[in-house]
């Protein structure tokens, strides 16, 4: 035969043809060739797992699971494995029923897990949603299995099915044959009927952990010769966001990627994700209001290929790891996916930072992302989040605003960067121009609102007046600033709603008699009830706030009434003496069933003309006065 006489396929060796290659191997992603065969393959589902042994060996078996989680943690890997317990028989060892022991294939095994043995029965609910498709499952339930000991119908995705369909199961899940066994698995559990719900034992898959989901990935790596770098492993398993699918599935992505070699730099670029160090500084910048600086970092992170929707997203990741390091720093910092710098300069950032300061952040990076995934130039949409996020950084809250409005100093610093235990300021504003100064009102001509007057309209300007610029002072050595001065108590439930501890504030007014009260000590009884631990936290709190040694006992003495008590009997009496005022008794007269609501006392300068006992506020049942 000449290379020119049609079929070469039976003539290897001729000149200038190749010999044919050998049938290769059909590839096998890491997904489908590391899927867990039994029950001690399964990673992160400890719970279930037990809970199925102890069943089997007290042979409480349901008639029908119900599996739920997210994607990727192995529902349906798990209705298999369960279908092989089931089943599990070995050649030559006497019958001893359903187990999760399967320390070898059985005489079903290997079909089951091929889907392909006749008395194992799956079924997609996704494209078999229809009540003919659970009918053929109804008239086949009546017959006996074939090989094995039971017949399990495995129903994927069942939350698809219609509504006629999952009144078809119901009669047949309740009251099954002996012989037949129902595992149901869905990704959106609430669409399941609660009649379908009533009638399965449910699991709750949970989402594999982050180091368990490393050093299972580690393992594979190991198995398949490949290189990979823990950082990589850990960026992939923060991608994956628990579920194993996923991360197997991105891990195949960056062998590929990387030729055989998984690096922290490949799966950034084949993810597109930010590099890690660079959102930390870019967070440093902007919590700075560091604006060109920000910038510079977000287009450098745009053009190394980061996604700007992505670095708003780890900035927002980043800023939630630094509350969580200032709220439960040993959880947070126990995370095996954070890298060294993550967890030393978010502390750092934990203890420089107001927990205010971090909430207002998240919520203006949460609403940031949406506006960036949708807009046309996401890069510039970006970094007018970037600004808005900057000058945010450091602007003081409403209540500090209007103190400052009103031109009165503020009790409690709570934006100075270097007095953590005060709040927490964010890093100072550098690089940008600085704030205008709060205008404050004169008193020549107060203004009954916040709202510009126009001129020549009739009514009265608003004045505005900057304040004067300080003269130059020769700086002289202060002497140490000491902190408040407590000479009542009154003054230490004052100092509390100052330092916003809410709780320890309503503590102090509803749980205490006060026995004695001198500077540096405080001796009281608690109510019945009361919080065992005021005293010392009290002690704590006046330690940190005055910068002095307080001690603070409970007493067994009667002690004064609860100043909560006190303000109640106060505004009782005050009720009582404007009752009987005869201009109140004439209003209440002509008015029946009114009633007083407050009583406020009048400005100092028309306090001339009030009722002794201050401004009686009446409501009718009406509502009208």
């Amino acid at each position: 035969m000449d290379a020119t006489s049609g079929d070469l396929s039976d003539a290897p060796g001729l000149p200038g043809f190749p010999e044919p290659a050998p049938a290769a191997t059909p590839y096998r992603v890491l997904a489908r060739k590391y899927r867990p065969q039994n029950f001690d393959d399964l990673i992160g589902q400890g719970a279930m797992v037990r809970t199925l042994a102890n069943a089997f060996a007290a042979n409480r078996i349901p008639q029908a699971w119900m599996l739920t989680g997210v994607r990727g943690v192995g529902k349906t890997t798990t209705a298999r494995i369960l279908a092989r317990g089931l089943n599990y028989v070995r050649d030559g060892h006497p019958d001893t029923g359903p187990t999760i022991a399967m320390p070898e294939l059985g005489r079903h095994c290997r079909a089951i897990m091929e889907s392909r043995h006749m008395d194992v029965l799956e079924m997609d609910a996704a494209s078999h949603t229809g009540i003919d498709d659970v009918r053929g499952i109804i008239d086949g339930i009546r017959y006996s299995p074939t090989e094995a000991r039971y017949k399990v119908y495995i129903v994927d995705e069942v939350h698809m099915l219609s509504e006629k369909a999952f009144n078809a199961f119901l009669k047949t899940l309740e009251e099954p044959p002996p012989h037949a066994k129902f595992v149901f698995a869905t990704t959106e559990i609430r669409k399941v009927p609660v009649t379908i719900l009533s009638r399965c034992q449910r699991f709750d898959l949970r989402r594999v952990e982050a180091d368990t989901l490393v050093a299972h990935l580690a393992k594979i790596c190991a198995a398949e010769s490949v290189e990979a770098d823990s950082e990589a492993l850990a960026a992939i398993t923060r991608a994956a966001e628990g579920s194993v699918r996923d991360a197997l599935s991105l891990l195949d992505q960056a062998i590929a990627h990387g030729a055989g070699l998984v690096t922290a730099q490949g799966v950034r670029d084949m993810l597109g994700l930010a590099d890690r160090g660079r959102i930390v500084d870019l967070f440093e910048a902007v919590m700075r209001g560091d604006i060109p600086t920000s910038f510079a970092e977000v287009r450098g992170q745009y053009e190394a290929g980061a996604d700007p929707a992505v670095i708003l997203s780890d900035l927002a990741s980043f800023t939630h790891l630094v509350t969580r390091l200032k709220l439960v720093p040993e959880e947070a910092a126990a995370d095996p996916t954070l890298s060294e710098a993550e967890r030393a300069r978010g502390g750092d950032f934990a203890r420089k930072l107001s927990v205010r300061v971090l909430s207002r952040a998240w919520q203006i990076l949460l609403k940031a992302i949406p506006e960036v995934q949708t807009a046309t130039r996401p890069l510039a949409a970006a970094e007018m989040a970037l600004v808005r996020l900057a000058y945010a950084a450091d602007l003081p809250t409403p209540d500090e605003a209007l103190r400052q409005a009103r031109g009165e100093a503020l009790a409690a610093p709570s934006r100075s960067a270097s007095d953590p235990a005060s709040g927490g300021a964010p890093i100072m504003a550098q690089g940008r121009p600085p704030l205008p100064p709060i205008p404050t009102f004169s008193s020549e001509a107060p203004p009954r609102a916040p709202v510009a007057m126009a001129a020549g309209g009739g009514r009265p300007a608003l004045t505005m007046v900057a304040p004067s610029p300080t003269p130059s002072i020769a700086p002289v050595a202060a002497p140490e600033p000491e902190g408040p001065r407590l000479t009542r108590f009154t003054d230490v439930v004052a100092l509390a709603d100052t330092k916003r501890d809410i709780g320890l504030k309503m503590a102090l007014e509803r749980e205490v008699h006060l026995v004695r009260f001198e500077e540096g000590r405080i001796e009281f009884r608690l109510t019945e009830g009361g919080r065992q631990t005021l005293a010392n936290d009290l002690a704590r709190a006046l330690d940190l706030w005055t910068g002095r040694r307080w001690i603070v006992a409970l007493s067994k003495e009667a002690g004064e009434p609860t100043l909560d008590a006190t303000a109640r009997a106060a505004t009782e009496t005050r009720h009582q003496n404007a009752a009987a005022h005869p201009l109140v008794r004439a209003v209440m007269a002509g008015f029946p069933g009114a009633q007083i609501v407050d009583v406020r006392d009048r400005a100092p300068d028309i306090a001339a003309e009030a009722p002794p006992t201050g401004e009686a506020e009446t409501e009718e049942p009406d509502g009208e006065a």
